[in-house]
């Protein structure tokens, strides 16, 4: 496969960082993982704009639009003789001296990493357990998408290679976080209920586009601390992200839903599939976001 790295389009086996780069020996750098149908990147902007907050926050004097993201895009799909790919979008701080930096980091290496994908009119199901290890704070005010992901190895590690099994943490204080590289919903007597922001979770871009689809649907959302146990009585529950979208959950733990039959997520799940080949961003939904 081909990637794009500071301004050239090359085999990935070439692609090479200094050792020196921030990135590597402190985790200085942010990154956003989404999809392409047909070519179209589903909510470019969306993406964009969460990474440019990260980068503002990390010092990296860099800025992200449309027009520059996607011309990298369409020549890497054309590269790799692509139409529907997974794609890391990944800016690194770049090249400094050993020991932290405060000044802004002003050459910062950026990479966009692409491998096929294929698309599905199905919604995916899953099975998932409560993790023993717990969800880590945020670093800072709040979680960004960055290079800090000892938490979510180690979690993989412990529910092992099993792609149908998803892991799901709690904070230390007990309460409902997310996947593992998901945020969770789940739903009891038409509500949708959802871990707040609170709890240190990732405000993942498919999470606000769901508040936005539910919003649209006139759905009811509760967001909140809530415990293992109120998930009991739930109907249905699901998780998100941009590229395994809405995978529906059949179980936690011995607690069965009611997984792909759910009539909510069926229908949250048509609505996303019906505009991904060509929204841009999150705000021309309207509603919540």
């Amino acid at each position: 496969m081909y990637i794009y790295m500071n301004g050239e389009i090359i085999p990935q086996e070439k692609a090479l960082v200094s050792v020196f780069d921030h990135g590597f020996m402190y985790g200085a750098g942010v990154f956003e993982t989404f999809r392409t149908y047909s070519r179209h990147p589903f909510l470019l902007d969306s993406h964009l704009e969460r990474l440019n907050r990260g980068l503002i926050q990390l010092n990296i004097n860099r800025c992200f639009y449309r027009e520059e993201t996607n011309d990298i895009i369409q020549r890497l799909l054309i590269e790799n003789k692509l139409e529907n790919a997974y794609i890391r979008f990944n800016v690194s701080a770049g090249i400094g001296n050993i020991g932290l930096q405060t000044s802004s980091y002003t050459e910062p290496n950026i990479i966009m990493y692409m491998k096929p994908l294929q698309t599905s009119e199905s919604l995916g199901e899953k099975k998932a357990k409560w993790l023993r290890i717990r969800r880590n704070t945020p670093e800072g005010d709040e979680r960004l998408k960055s290079h800090h992901y000892l938490n979510n190895l180690l979690a993989k590690r412990e529910i092992g290679d099993d792609v149908q099994m998803e892991g799901l943490f709690l904070t230390k204080e007990g309460y409902v976080a997310e996947g593992i590289t998901s945020n969770l919903f789940w739903i009891k007597n038409g509500i949708l209920y959802m871990p707040s922001l609170e709890t240190g979770i990732l405000n993942g871009i498919t999470r606000r586009f769901i508040l936005a689809l539910a919003a649209q649907s006139g759905l009811e959302v509760q967001e909140g601390l809530y415990k293992p146990e109120d998930l009991l009585e739930a109907e249905e529950v699901f998780a998100t992200n941009s590229i395994q979208e809405i995978i529906a959950i059949k179980s936690v733990g011995s607690e069965t839903y009611k997984g792909v039959h759910g009539p909510i997520v069926q229908m949250l799940h048509k609505k996303y599939k019906d505009k991904c080949s060509y929204l841009w961003s999150i705000d021309e939904l309207g509603g919540h976001i």
